[in-house]
């Protein structure tokens, strides 16, 4: 909550003014009724015209300051808010693009992109709403209270002994609402994610003609957040009918006391008016309460992705053999921290070398690339790049050594040239070699507009093996020491990526490869091989030393490549 309210600090000053001129304007909406009584007790019985202008004049004023004054108050709120939410959301979103990869495993995607996006506008109300309800509903409620016992002490007994009573049933609903809004905003996480699902499967739905099966799953979805929106909202329901419920028994009660007592008929309505304020002012705050309680819940939400430590310990790990750029010794890895992904995983490559990585689905084999460029660190063993341990190396410094391309990478919606250089502000040259070494520059030439041809969103207007090429092209054209290509090319025909690999070769040969791939034939040319099966390694060496030596690798090349051994 703290960590997502010091954004107002920036804007207290606004903030501070608002109050100050929504304080100015509730006083002056008290100072009516007052007026309205001394005319219609004191001056109406005069019958003298004359004597009713001031005070109707200070009636005019008191009325536009408050009109006015609320007018300018909740602007000023409402900018308040506005900045502080456009300042947590920048820093959130700066946050969640430098969480470790745990830690973005632990909230969920969905549940981040909720928390930036719902969780932050509830923020919003908060704080825009007290600013413009917290001042005025308190100044009405404790005002209207002060004033009618300057109207009339007994009938402002009535009211107050009615106050009691509407505190407890606020208080008591509040507090019961707010796991409600904790618990909605966790169903909302879910939501995101049946979405995000849906959007990124679509194609797969659509050709296996499962729309109705997602349809369901998405109306479980919802029905589980409107039955969770249903409940907070059923619980915060009870507060306007039964405040209002206590407060006309103790309307009723003032109009009998009034006609006991023979009161005039302007104190009768000036005491009439105030109760109104104040059941206004009641209602306020339970206003104020409702969105306490989503923003309180919210904040905590954000608060808690604020307070992640995103920075990666760099210490102080022995050096490992400089005569390899990359190395692995003695490797073991788990995600859940239960059972191992990787096991002894030990291998060693030179620089300029090639490294290819073989193995079934689920084998490990993009976990150790994850592992290679810190995005998660060893359970146990080594990992080091150039000799150092990748623990002692700031992550910008040993990143900005790699040049990487995923299978499911993303495109930008921008231009090609854009893509490539991702706002490196490289040379032309460079983004024109690495395109030519990709085997995109051909393509790229019969797009509308070559470099400068716009992308659609997730760049849809451009087939799967064109969009692996950009990606390969973005990944070379920073020159990297370390060129990972994380089954980059599975979109591409044999031709094309026997093409691009001896361009990698012949343009880039002192820049050490690690090719991730499922088939045989884009890695049996690579200097060493290192063959994977459930985490644990089976084979490494040539392709013919494993033809020999490692009987899964030599079924997957007879499984590929139709030949004997």
């Amino acid at each position: 909550m703290k960590s997502a309210l010091k954004y107002l600090k920036p804007y207290a000053l606004t903030a501070v003014l608002a109050v100050i001129i929504k304080f100015i304007g509730s006083v002056a909406e008290l100072v009516l009724p007052l007026l309205l009584d001394y005319i219609i007790d004191d001056l109406v019985p005069l019958k003298d015209v004359t004597l009713i202008i001031w005070p109707g004049i200070g009636m005019l004023v008191c009325s536009l300051a408050a009109m006015f004054g609320n007018i300018f108050a909740n602007r000023l709120s409402v900018k308040s808010a506005a900045g502080m939410t456009h300042d947590l959301r920048y820093d959130l979103f700066k946050k969640i693009s430098y969480l470790k990869s745990g830690q973005v495993d632990e909230v969920t995607v969905p549940s981040l992109v909720s928390r930036l996006t719902s969780d932050s506008y509830y923020v919003n109300q908060m704080v825009a709403r007290t600013l413009r309800l917290g001042v005025r509903a308190p100044i009405l409620l404790i005002g209207g209270i002060i004033m009618t016992f300057v109207v009339d002490v007994y009938m402002a007994l009535v009211l107050l002994a009615c106050v009691p009573f509407v505190t407890v049933a606020v208080i008591v609903i509040t507090k019961k609402s707010i796991p409600y809004y904790a618990k909605k905003q966790a169903c909302s996480d879910d939501m995101v994610r049946a979405m995000q699902e849906n959007i990124s499967g679509v194609r797969i739905i659509k050709a296996l003609s499962r729309g109705d099966r997602e349809k369901r799953k998405f109306h479980a979805v919802t029905e589980r957040l409107g039955d969770t929106d249903f409940s907070a909202k059923r619980v915060m329901s009870l507060t306007n009918p039964l405040t209002t419920l206590i407060l006309n028994l103790g309307l009723v009660a003032v109009i009998v006391v009034g006609a006991l007592m023979s009161a005039g008929a302007g104190s009768v309505l000036a005491v009439l008016t105030y109760f109104t304020m104040i059941l206004n002012g009641m209602l306020g705050l339970s206003k104020i309460f409702v969105v306490l309680s989503q923003g309180v819940a919210s904040a905590e939400r954000i608060q808690v992705v604020l307070e992640m430590d995103e920075r990666q310990f760099v210490g102080t790990y022995p050096a490992g053999n400089p005569d390899y750029i990359v190395e692995f010794r003695n490797v073991c890895f788990s995600y859940n921290g239960v059972e191992d992904n990787l096991t002894d995983i030990s291998f060693a490559l030179k620089r300029g070398g090639t490294l290819g990585i073989i193995g079934v689905t689920g084998s490990g084999k993009s976990t150790v690339i994850n592992l290679l460029m810190r995005f998660y660190d060893v359970s146990s063993g080594n990992i080091f790049v150039g000799g150092r341990d990748v623990r002692s190396v700031p992550p910008e410094e040993l990143r900005s050594r790699f040049g990487a391309a995923f299978q499911n990478d993303f495109l930008m919606a921008e231009s090609v040239r854009e893509n490539i250089d991702y706002g490196r502000n490289l040379p032309e040259s460079s983004i024109q070699r690495a395109a030519e070494s990709a085997q995109a520059a051909s393509f790229i030439a019969g797009l509308e507009g070559g470099m400068e041809y716009n992308l659609a969103q997730k760049a849809a207007n451009l087939s799967g093996g064109q969009k692996q090429r950009l990606t390969v092209a973005r990944a070379l054209a920073g020159d990297p020491e370390i060129l990972v290509l994380d089954d980059a090319s599975s979109a591409l025909d044999y031709e094309t990526d026997a093409a691009l690999r001896r361009a990698l070769a012949e343009n880039y040969p002192d820049t050490t490869k690690i090719i991730i791939a499922q088939r045989v034939s884009s890695v049996m040319s690579a200097d060493s091989i290192l063959v994977l099966d459930d985490g644990r390694q089976i084979g490494f060496g040539t392709h013919e030393t494993l033809m020999r030596e490692c009987e899964e690798y030599a079924l997957i090349y007879r499984a590929q490549m139709g030949e004997e051994v």
